[in-house]
């Protein structure tokens, strides 16, 4: 793509875009041509184990460092050929909150806005707006020093976007903070999120980010090995793990393979994968064990000591299923204290494509 395409900022369709993007130092590969298209005004996921070439993409796209070869476009501009208009269009809260902690949060900020020539008329203004907006005005005559670990993620969010950045990375932004604080910054960037920013959270809390992210994207060994929306890598996760299953259920059978069988292998759909439910409850009873024993395409219904029970559900007849167990369960006086399945978490995921060995 033309530089000249996508400089029309509000009709961009990607906020970013890379081009075979790659970084090499001496005979070490960090980032392997990495082609990826983040929307614009979106909050995208940006994942990968240590060393995995993540946080050297971010250093390329951020112009901390150049590329050895392809290029990117951020917000518009070409990171090697117009640097200095990439960082006009950027903000950054890095995991480790780089703020001087001998100064207050107005002051930090203040420097920030000098750092970035936002004009005096508006400096003052801007504070006021953004410190209000991210509840941090009540302390902003405190040293940073003093301030709590939210409390200093909050300046360093008011400070990364006191320029009015497109584009605004967040490295392990929560990382260390209780959970309540971690839902205050949550509901803020979702917030920053509607008012037009676009969001990169680089993050190892997996529930973060699919509470928070559209699109998500990991990285191993340098190559994006993971492109899509957390639910659908979930479910093509599930997929892989039911193919696996039903071919070795058709292997290991003795029994002669028909041509109607034979087709059915290469359509898992087909076959009865099953989905494990598993229930804890208090005053579960006889009763409820024998009505979820007369279910069809439920099996191997077991009750251990501590009050949870478990059933394998037919894949077909998932959902169904699980709403009819749990239906059973709840009118037979039975008190759900939790319910889960085996199915893949985002974790499951993470894990199943950065344990893959890089065959190069």
């Amino acid at each position: 793509m033309s530089n000249k395409s996508c400089k029309g900022e509000k009709h961009m369709k990607y906020a970013i875009e890379t081009d075979n993007l790659t970084k090499k130092y001496k005979d070490f590969l960090a980032v392997d041509s990495l082609n990826m298209k983040i929307k614009n005004k979106s909050i995208f996921g940006f994942l990968g184990p240590n060393g995995a070439g993540k946080t050297t993409t971010i250093k390329m796209l951020t112009c901390l460092i150049q590329p050895t070869e392809g290029n990117a476009t951020v917000s518009g501009y070409h990171i090697t050929k117009e640097p200095d208009k990439v960082r006009e269009k950027i903000g950054m809260v890095p995991q480790l909150v780089s703020l001087y902690g001998d100064l207050t949060a107005r002051e930090n900020v203040s420097l920030c806005a000098d750092y970035y020539g936002v004009p005096k008329d508006d400096k003052e203004d801007r504070m006021n707006d953004l410190m209000e907006l991210v509840d941090i005005k009540y302390a902003e005559n405190k040293l940073i020093k003093q301030m709590s670990g939210g409390q200093k993620q909050k300046v360093s969010v008011v400070a990364s976007l006191i320029h009015r950045p497109d584009v605004l990375f967040l490295d392990e932004p929560t990382i260390g903070l209780d959970p309540t604080t971690k839902m205050v910054l949550w509901d803020l960037i979702q917030e920053l999120n509607d008012n037009g920013h676009t969001i990169i959270l680089c993050s190892h809390d997996m529930y973060e980010v699919e509470k928070l992210c559209e699109n998500i994207g990991i990285i191993n060994h340098g190559k994006l090995v993971a492109y899509d929306t957390p639910q659908k890598l979930k479910d093509n996760l599930m997929q892989e793990q039911e193919e696996i299953a039903i071919d070795k259920s058709l292997s290991s059978s003795e029994e002669p393979r028909t041509s109607n069988e034979a087709s059915k292998k290469l359509n898992v759909n087909s076959y009865l994968a099953t989905t494990e439910l598993s229930i804890l409850a208090e005053n579960f009873n006889n009763t409820i064990l024998d009505e979820i024993n007369k279910m069809d395409h439920v099996h191997n219904v077991q009750l251990n000591h501590e009050g949870r029970i478990t059933v394998d559900i037919d894949q077909s007849y998932k959902e169904t299923g699980i709403n009819e167990v749990i239906k059973i369960v709840m009118i037979n006086d039975a008190k759900i204290t939790s319910i889960s399945t085996n199915d893949p978490s985002l974790e499951d995921v993470f894990v199943n494509l950065t344990a893959k060995k890089d065959k190069n």
